[in-house]
């Protein structure tokens, strides 16, 4: 039996409070409307003004049996060095932004990811557990 994810049962409550802060302090400042990598540079502007630890588009490689493939994944942010922050400026948070979210957390190790999407007037928040 599926019972409904509480939000206190996600891991880094208090880190994950700043950084969806910092994706309404954005949304309030610019709104909607904007390119993806208009909000990226805006959340790395936050991010090095609040002394946060962050990595931006943070590569990982492919792992497939005793090698590692060609292509890797680059996520937008790994902010503390366990939360995959994912920005996205567009009509609605899709299956494949889900998909690519947990590809990130396969591959780095991390627990959470976040998915920020500015592409409406309120931004949509979405938490991905692996």
């Amino acid at each position: 039996m599926n019972y409904p994810v509480r939000l206190a049962d996600f891991p880094f409550q208090e880190e994950s409070s700043q950084i969806i802060g910092i994706g309404i302090e954005i949304q309030k400042e610019l709104g909607s409307g904007f390119l993806e990598i208009v909000y990226k540079d805006a959340f790395e502007y936050e991010l090095r003004m609040g002394n946060m630890q962050y990595e931006r588009e943070k590569e990982y490689l492919i792992h497939y049996k005793n090698i590692v493939l060609r292509h890797h994944f680059y996520a937008d942010f790994v902010v503390f060095d366990k939360i995959i922050l994912e920005l996205k400026a567009k009509s609605a948070i899709a299956y494949e932004d889900y998909a690519q979210t947990i590809n990130y957390l396969k591959c780095s190790g991390c627990q959470l990811g976040l998915i920020l999407n500015f592409g409406k007037s309120k931004m949509d928040i979405k938490r991905v557990l692996l």
